[in-house]
């Protein structure tokens, strides 16, 4: 059993504890939590699973690490602190552990990531004998290795694109919509996640791990985004009131140029709203989906729907990113010392787990 510590009980934390917990390899073994009111809560209280775990929540890091785990699963937030996410990481790694994480967007292509990244983490595998293993759903397994395997689908190929697809107004995290996307702010506001060279920034390195998959050298990465105005005032089940002539749908591509054209393509088509741009690809059933087109001889399109916690798609989204992460613990463990990513990291059957449910 490799002994696992999950950091961090939000939207991922809680699945993958509950991923833990129902892995037959992995040992849950501490809980990681930024908020005091969560401090000595069982882990299984913090994940919804109903029953206890006999695991104690505690914010002493240091005593955690110390304790020498073989895997930590990172769950905590990388988003708006970026800098203590990849510091808590080198910590873990200098402790010897396989970290894996969907939340240092850099470390998805660590080939194509800033030195200021790569070298704090390469260093702390070097001295602590740890890995780590970036990735996701998106960015993450729906625009690196479905789109590769469905690709190998194809005798001829003429562009590859993955979109999400997604109504927001189902995402439990109000200001990452609201702010960093701009729902429901004037049109005049500058979405932080869609400022020149962010969407690149998250989602370039997927376009180049494919083409590296592909053997195709990109010419140019580059951006395009669109937005749409509510036509009027909507309101939504968690989040309130979005007022008519704001920020009510998005469309941005991240786009991967060979020989002068858009070959590969990342695109999100998220609203707040299904009345909001209606021209714009939705996703079957209106709520949220993945899909992978490819576009060539035959032609080919994948869609993928996920569920959890009650029929959330945005909670079923994170679930299998974490699913993706936590099922590549043993792999890794048995691969060594390490920066890997998804082309290294294979995606395994769910070996041991037919029937069996957490707890």
């Amino acid at each position: 059993m490799v002994s696992t510590i999950v950091w961090g009980t939000g939207n991922i934390g809680r699945a993958a504890i509950r991923a833990v917990e129902a892995h037959p390899g992995l040992e849950l073994t501490a809980v990681l939590v930024h908020d005091p009111a969560k401090i000595g809560r069982d882990a299984g209280e913090l994940a919804g699973l109903g029953h206890r775990l006999g695991v104690a929540a505690t914010a002493d890091a240091e005593a955690a690490l110390a304790a020498g785990p073989e895997a930590v699963v990172y769950a905590a937030s990388g988003d708006i602190r970026p800098s203590e996410a990849l510091a808590d990481v080198v910590s873990a790694l200098r402790a010897g552990a396989v970290v894996v994480t969907p939340s240092l967007y850099a470390l998805y292509d660590h080939r194509s990531a800033p030195p200021e990244v790569r070298d704090p983490v390469l260093a702390a595998i070097e001295a602590g004998g740890g890995s780590l293993f970036v990735s996701g759903v998106d960015p993450g397994w729906a625009n690196d290795v479905l789109p590769l395997l469905v690709s190998g689908l194809a005798a001829t190929v003429d562009a590859v694109r993955c979109q999400e697809i997604f109504d927001y107004s189902t995402y439990d995290q109000p200001d990452a919509v609201r702010y960093l996307v701009g729902m429901g702010q004037p049109m005049d506001y500058e979405p932080p996640m869609l400022a020149p060279t962010v969407p690149t920034m998250v989602w370039g390195g997927q376009v180049r791990l494919i083409a590296r998959a592909l053997g195709a050298d990109l010419d140019d990465v580059r951006e395009h985004v669109e937005r749409r105005p509510l036509k009027s005032t909507v309101t939504t089940a968690s989040m309130g009131a979005f007022e008519a002539g704001t920020q009510g749908a998005v469309r941005f591509e991240v786009q991967g140029i060979v020989g002068g054209r858009p070959r590969i393509v990342l695109e999100h088509v998220t609203r707040i709203h299904p009345s909001c741009a209606p021209d714009w690809p939705v996703p079957p059933g209106g709520v949220g989906a993945h899909r992978v087109i490819v576009e060539g001889r035959p032609h080919i399109e994948v869609t993928v729907q996920a569920t959890d916690e009650g029929g959330n798609h945005s909670a079923g989204g994170n679930a299998t990113a974490v699913g993706r992460l936590v099922n590549a613990v043993e792999w890794l463990v048995e691969a060594g010392p390490g920066l890997y990513d998804a082309l290294d990291v294979p995606l395994r059957p769910a070996i041991g787990k037919l029937g069996r449910r957490s707890g």
